[in-house]
């Protein structure tokens, strides 16, 4: 049942192109259904998280990534009275405007485009549903309802706020503007981002074999779990070792997120979702689960997006991507024919580029330059 606070489907803002409504889906499910039918939704498979795809078959990439931030979304949402089908749809769209090769794309396309209004990857999401995806005869992108689009938006720049505003004055940037908050479906997939984040890379980092679970014992988030497995399943292998303590530790972050948040909910009581916007967060970890989280992302920074193996390869995957950006700007006829036709050539290179996978952005390296810097 969903709380007053929640969004409601029947109360949304709308969509930017009216039309009429679904028989037998709510606003919300309808937005969810064209995401999962979108192109660039099914791209995702072979989009990097950390590892790219030809280095093994078991490593997350962009798509499951985003289901499993979707199932724990879900799972917090129900406990608090949100609107789930929202949750479930912000959760898999808010990473479709990722590149390939996970972070190292985005700051290589950011720098390529410098001098050209910049590239962030957030925005690049709400510019696939809202422009890129071409499946419907009345308009461009996906028309999602405001609520889907404001949740995308996780994070925007100022100059990119003010030139949504402008475009779309009280739309989804106005936040960035205002101070206002999005969201508290929003708000939740950004945590639960941030819990399966943690979870996965933990547990991809140890099947890699980058860091250990000897190592991941100095940090206590990880240690607590760790030892409370030990404890009950003495004679456990390292593969069921590994499974148990990401559960566990899974767990107490959603349980921890809806206690803390459930809290603070009652406290501020706001009688719908436009109040929930207007004051301060209102999902949050507690304290103590904020400090443990955040020491487990500098043990990641330091020991599994920092280690000589996965900066190598990624000095590799800015290089094909810097190669790639350089030659389709000087010669814009090796772009298809819609991205080539363009009146801004710099912004559909950067569209055309952040849409690929990894590998078919190898394929189209090694086809421009004759160069073959991954294993095939």
């Amino acid at each position: 049942m969903r709380a007053a606070y929640a969004c409601h489907p029947h109360q949304s803002k709308g969509r930017r192109y009216p039309e009429p409504a679904a028989p037998t889906r709510s606003e919300f499910q309808r937005d969810r259904d064209r995401i999962v039918h979108s192109t660039a939704f099914r791209r995702l498979v072979y989009k990097t998280q950390v590892f790219l795809n030809h280095e093994g078959d078991l490593f997350r990439t962009r798509l499951t990534h985003s289901l499993e931030v979707a199932q724990l979304g879900r799972s917090i949402a129900r406990s608090l009275g949100l609107d789930e089908d929202l949750v479930e749809t912000v959760a898999l769209a808010h990473d479709l405007g990722h590149t390939p090769f996970g972070h190292a794309g985005q700051d290589v396309l950011d720098d390529c485009m410098k001098d050209f209004g910049g590239f962030e990857h957030n925005l690049q999401s709400l510019r696939v549903v809202d422009q890129l995806e071409q499946r419907y005869p009345a308009f461009d992108g996906l028309n999602l309802t405001f609520e889907s689009r404001e949740g995308i938006l996780k994070h925007c720049s100022r100059r990119n706020a003010q030139a949504l505003e402008a475009l779309e004055p009280g739309g989804v940037a106005a936040r960035f503007l205002n101070g206002t908050q999005p969201s508290l479906e929003a708000q939740l997939c950004n945590l639960a981002d941030e819990v399966a984040y943690n979870a996965h890379d933990v547990d991809d980092g140890v099947r890699s074999g980058l860091v250990t679970l000897e190592q991941l014992e100095a940090v206590p988030l990880v240690q607590r779990y760790l030892r409370e497995a030990l404890a009950e399943y003495p004679q456990l292998s390292a593969k069921r070792l590994l499974a148990e303590t990401i559960r566990r530790m899974l767990s107490a972050q959603v349980y921890d997120i809806i206690d803390a948040s459930r809290a603070l909910l009652q406290e501020a009581a706001p009688p719908d979702a436009d109040a929930a916007r207007a004051g301060p967060p209102l999902l949050r970890f507690s304290a103590d689960m904020r400090a443990a989280s955040t020491e487990l992302k500098r043990f990641l920074f330091a020991n599994l997006y920092r280690h000589r193996q996965v900066a190598e390869t990624r000095m590799k995957a800015e290089a094909v991507l810097r190669d790639l950006f350089r030659i389709y700007f000087e010669d814009p006829a090796q772009l298809p024919e819609e991205f080539a036709s363009a009146d801004d050539i710099p912004r559909a290179v950067a569209d055309y580029i952040a849409g690929m996978t990894d590998r078919y952005a190898l394929r189209e390296h090694q086809r421009l330059t004759g160069q073959q810097l991954f294993p095939a």
